[in-house]
């Protein structure tokens, strides 16, 4: 399950994305057009920062811009960072010990398949691509 750091991760990175000018954009304006607290944003902030997915000046003048062109975002680094590895079962995990089942383990195929699945339909769509979302159809990315 994709939390709400993930998905307000998106949200914000997104309302950055369509609201760039080349300035700074105040995070307090991004939190009112969303509808999230400044402080939760404030939390999901620095691992977006240090990561090199936004760029910040504090000040008069100051706030937050992409560091990219938005289709150069895709959802799936998004999601990596801020939700960390998004693997469907344990074994999957970056890191993950080898299991001594692996080898006669009938579902591992189908773990394997529904993580690629994920990873190559969040790698396929970026935050230009959700620009481009007509928001008075049912659109499907």
């Amino acid at each position: 399950m994709i939390s709400t750091k993930g998905r307000y991760s998106i949200r914000i990175l997104l309302d950055l994305a369509i609201h760039r000018n080349g300035e700074y954009i105040p995070m307090k304006d991004v939190a009112e057009r969303q509808g999230i607290s400044l402080k939760y944003i404030e939390r999901i902030l620095p691992v977006l920062k240090e990561n090199g997915l936004i760029d910040s000046v504090h000040g008069k003048g100051g706030g937050y811009k992409l560091t990219r062109e938005p289709d150069q975002y895709t959802l799936w680094e998004i999601l990596r960072l801020t939700e960390g590895d998004l693997a469907p079962v344990a074994c999957l995990k970056d890191g993950a010990p080898s299991c001594d089942k692996a080898a006669e383990c009938r579902t591992l195929p189908v773990w394997k398949n529904y993580y690629k699945m994920t990873v190559d339909y969040f790698s396929g769509i970026t935050l230009a691509d959700l620009m481009d979302v007509d928001l008075s159809e049912n659109y499907v990315i």
